[in-house]
């Protein structure tokens, strides 16, 4: 294996290094990578990829941040039973906003989870309902007063909460509005919990339906944020958890290949989507950075890799943008490059956020663009459009706040 080193770029690029495929069977076989410890494309380290975000503020920890099991072993470093673990974990995940309401553990517990830890809830500033009902935008304030959305929809089979997993997004897509600013740095494992069990109490108090599945969709890149992203998938499926089935879960990622990789020899059988956007590498670069450091026969190559390893269908997301990606013959190109591959197409028309000059593709080309793939013999839907009077795109909610705000004013 090569050396790793710091990320340079040459003329606006990323420089990356070669590492052995995982998994390959051939040591000589390689892909892409961009050099250094995370699957980042922009060129500068993060010195908060990989320590606890709250340090600096909050001497105590997040105790949504432990598994079950590290937190069996800090029960027993704390000089108690391990069975305590139990307890506490059952009223974390009923929502527990605070040792106190423990009240099946000792005063003397009490004490010293309170002298050690906090439980990461978050402030919720916004909650905007849609119009018809179906769809609940939410901006939190975390500890370090960054700030973060998600968005509950109401499908027919359920609730779907779709969360964040980074304080911004370093991918810099040209459509989506969560890149603004770039990454500012990951949400720890304990923050997507948060998320997760912050929303379910407000729905509770809404008198809602609970969630019932995941999306990793929200702001951020989740395999950018690999070892937190991974950790909190197998908390929240824990039985000591959420319990959640793992195809109840699926990670959306814009395309980093050895992420995508690493993420079929986990185990998990949760579902992949990725972001294409594109039928070739022409148009894709045009639009999303990540395609200067992987070719879409790379992404869509990473694609058939884990369907294979594990059995889960791959959906390839299609962001429609008039007069770019939205002609007849895009649409064929598209099929030729899945060919033989059982996956699934999700059209999606661009909402527009003023973030760039980008317009969504006329209802005569969506239909077109959509009968095309379908007479190639595609598995296709487009994709409900959900939230659009309450800004629920990526990022939108946190740009119109931010921007209030400093404007003065506190409305969206």
């Amino acid at each position: 294996m090569t050396q790793k080193s710091d990320v340079k770029t040459k003329n606006g690029k990323p420089k990356y290094s070669k590492l052995p495929e995982k998994g390959s069977g051939n040591t000589g076989r390689t892909v892409r990578k961009p050099a250094g410890k995370s699957y980042l494309l922009n060129s500068q380290p993060d010195p908060e990829l990989h320590s606890d975000p709250k340090a600096k503020t909050d001497a105590k920890s997040d105790i949504l941040d432990l598994s079950f099991e590290e937190l069996k072993a800090e029960m027993t470093s704390l000089g108690e039973k391990s069975f305590r673990a139990d307890q506490i974990a059952k009223w974390l995940y009923k929502g527990a906003a605070s040792f106190e309401e423990m009240t099946d553990l000792s005063k003397s517990l009490i004490q010293k989870l309170d002298r050690h830890y906090t439980i990461g809830t978050l402030r919720q500033l916004k909650r905007l309902v849609s119009s018809d009902n179906q769809t609940i935008k939410y901006l939190y304030l975390l500890s370090d007063d960054n700030i973060i959305e998600c968005v509950v929809m109401k499908y027919y089979h359920g609730v779907t909460l779709c969360l964040s997993t980074q304080v911004g997004c370093a991918m810099g897509c040209s459509f989506c509005a969560s890149t603004r600013g770039g990454r500012i740095r990951n949400l720890t494992a304990g923050e997507m919990t948060a998320q997760v069990l912050s929303v379910d109490r407000d729905l509770s108090g809404l008198g809602r339906e609970q969630i019932g599945g995941l999306v990793l969709m929200g702001c951020g890149e989740p395999l950018d944020n690999y070892a937190n992203t991974l950790k909190f998938i197998r908390q929240i499926h824990d039985p000591k958890g959420s319990h959640m089935g793992y195809r109840n879960i699926t990670l959306s990622t814009c395309g980093l290949v050895p992420g995508m990789r690493a993420l079929a020899e986990e185990g998990l059988s949760i579902n992949l989507a990725v972001s294409l956007h594109a039928p070739n590498d022409a148009i894709r670069r045009k639009i999303m950075k990540i395609a200067h450091a992987y070719s879409i026969k790379e992404v869509v190559d990473a694609g058939r890799y884990y369907f294979e390893k594990t059995g889960r269908r791959v959906t390839f997301e299609y962001i429609l943008i008039k007069g770019v990606n939205d002609r007849p013959e895009h649409a064929r190109e598209l099929s030729a490059l899945l060919k033989g591959f059982p996956c699934h197409i999700n059209l999606i028309p661009l909402n527009e956020n003023g973030h760039s000059r980008q317009k969504r593709s006329s209802e005569e080309s969506i239909r077109r663009f959509e009968s095309e793939l379908e007479s190639a013999g595609k598995n296709v839907t487009r994709r409900r459009e959900m939230g659009l009077d309450i800004q629920g795109a990526c990022g939108q909610l946190k740009a119109a706040y931010s921007k209030n705000v400093q404007d003065g004013s506190r409305g969206v």
